[in-house]
């Protein structure tokens, strides 16, 4: 991330989004039907509960933003910060579980993830998530087990913490972000095709300008804070096997109307009048 990501020219000012209407959840170029497959048999209940639909919704800037390169992985431009990671990308795909060296239990579920001939990368997007206010951080026992190596301290120094302050961060969802790199790390180390890839966890973030609902603007120092957090987390994890890497929507977006061909820019454009991320 630049030093420029984290300035205040990053809060869109948009307009407002409405909600989407049913045959309307999918930009041009995506393909929604297969998208919504994935959706139903992923944990969440996004679309029936009607919460994809909602102005509001991370999941559906997530599945649009990304979605679109489902069935060619290959027109998907670096992500900024990773160019080294030997692009264009094998295959991505969308809700996807990471799961850990051991049965049963809660698994991550990442937004998307991205698989290069060097790299497994492991999104997860937010939206308007971080600036409705924290929850207290929660694990479960297992996530003491001695099963992650000797370079994931700084992600368990972070779970310690969290476990001794379950408020240490109050925009930052830090605990989801421990438990998608330990994630990660298991899977490059099992027994699937993912063994021996570096392992990198893409926060990418929306910064919005109003609430769509009421029109009213999103508080400033919630996002300020937000941006504080993000530094303050990569910093703990820094050095770390699970690389950390965090991005705005907008960086994302502009990397890609500038970095790829005319019809990912013009996706990116497509994007960014829809959910003025």
């Amino acid at each position: 991330m630049t030093a420029e990501d984290h300035s205040a020219s990053d809060v869109s000012s948009g307009s407002t989004p409405a909600a989407a209407a049913p045959g309307n959840r999918f930009l041009p170029g995506v393909p929604g039907a297969d998208i919504e497959r994935i959706i139903n048999a992923a944990p969440g209940d996004e679309i029936a509960s009607g919460k994809f639909d909602s102005p509001e919704s991370s999941a559906a800037l997530a599945a649009n933003a990304f979605g679109f390169f489902l069935h060619r992985p290959q027109m998907l431009p670096a992500l900024p910060g990773c160019k080294n990671l030997s692009w264009p990308a094998c295959s991505l795909s969308l809700e996807e579980t990471v799961r850990f060296p051991w049965r049963g239990g809660r698994r991550p579920v990442l937004d998307c993830l991205v698989v290069t001939p060097s790299a497994l990368i492991g999104i997860e997007s937010k939206r308007f998530e971080p600036y409705r206010g924290g929850k207290p951080a929660e694990f479960s026992d297992a996530y003491w087990r001695p099963v992650w190596g000797d370079r994931m301290k700084g992600f368990e120094r972070v779970r310690d913490r969290l476990r001794e302050s379950p408020r240490l961060f109050d925009f930052l969802d830090a605990a989801q972000l421990v438990k998608h790199a330990l994630g990660l790390r298991s899977e490059v180390h099992g027994p699937g095709g993912h063994r021996g890839l570096l392992p990198v966890l893409y926060y990418v973030y929306a910064e919005p300008a109003c609430w769509p609902r009421t029109g009213q603007r999103v508080d400033t120092a919630a996002v300020a804070a937000h941006r504080e957090e993000i530094a303050r987390f990569a910093g703990l994890v820094k050095g770390d096997e699970v690389a950390f890497m965090p991005c705005t929507y907008r960086h994302l977006l502009e990397a890609w109307r500038h970095d790829s061909g005319e019809e990912v820019a013009a996706h990116a454009e497509a994007v960014e009048v829809r959910y003025s991320p």
